[in-house]
């Protein structure tokens, strides 16, 4: 896997280098602004982009843009960002420009110092799968309002989306509640139907699923 990397601090950048190689991930170019992250992604056209939310000259959301843009440029290309806190505009954000089987990521810097965390994480987004960090779910779970269309959901159909959110499969949510792939395939279509998502490929409506989840909290 080839991987581009932008963080403007260098002592983290050195640490996700040494964790990507360990991962057995070629990284390219490892930047420190938005602008170079353009530049890098241009010359090298990596298989994953992974930037901070917040870069120079700013420290906004240089970062972001900058991700945003490359999937305007290259629309099959896997990115996950990386953020400190979670802020949900961000997320739904980049989700909104997501296209079908291309990855996309959303994790809290918290969650690379968990290897396997992380190696799961890039794995995954890598391989076309739209990975949205745990916490963020959660914060979206405690802000959820009684007109939320979500909310229309069963518990269980809830917890379903929100393990959707996090790149699980169907298999790997039937493992995880233990339950089995035939329930969870019954429970994923509910959702597909409460939510008006219907008949565009299953990989498509789950980021559509998910971008809903975001979209109203």
């Amino acid at each position: 896997m080839r991987v581009v990397l932008a963080e403007d601090s260098v002592l983290l950048r050195e640490g996700l280098i040494r964790l990507l190689e360990e991962t057995g991930a070629q990284v390219c170019a490892a930047v420190g602004d938005g602008p170079s992250l353009l530049l890098a992604v241009a010359e090298h056209v990596p298989d994953l982009l992974i930037t901070d939310v917040r870069m120079p000259p700013t420290h906004r959301d240089e970062g972001l843009r900058a991700a945003l843009e490359v999937r305007r440029r290259f629309p099959s290309m896997a990115v996950l960002v990386l953020s400190q806190y979670v802020e949900l505009s961000y997320a739904t954000e980049l989700l909104a420009g997501a296209s079908a089987g291309s990855g996309v990521g959303y994790l809290l810097k918290d969650r690379v110092a968990r290897f396997e965390d992380f190696t799961h994480t890039i794995e995954r987004v890598a391989a076309g799968t739209t990975v949205i960090d745990p916490e963020v779910v959660s914060a979206l779970l405690a802000n959820r309002g009684a007109t939320d269309p979500v909310s229309s959901l069963s518990p269980r159909e809830s917890e379903v989306l929100a393990l959707m959110a996090q790149g699980l499969t169907n298999s790997g949510i039937a493992r995880k509640l233990v339950v089995s792939a035939g329930a969870v395939e019954k429970h994923v279509g509910a959702i597909f139907s409460k939510l008006g998502l219907h008949q565009s490929g299953d990989d498509h409506r789950r980021v559509l699923a998910v971008l809903s989840y975001l979209q109203h909290h």
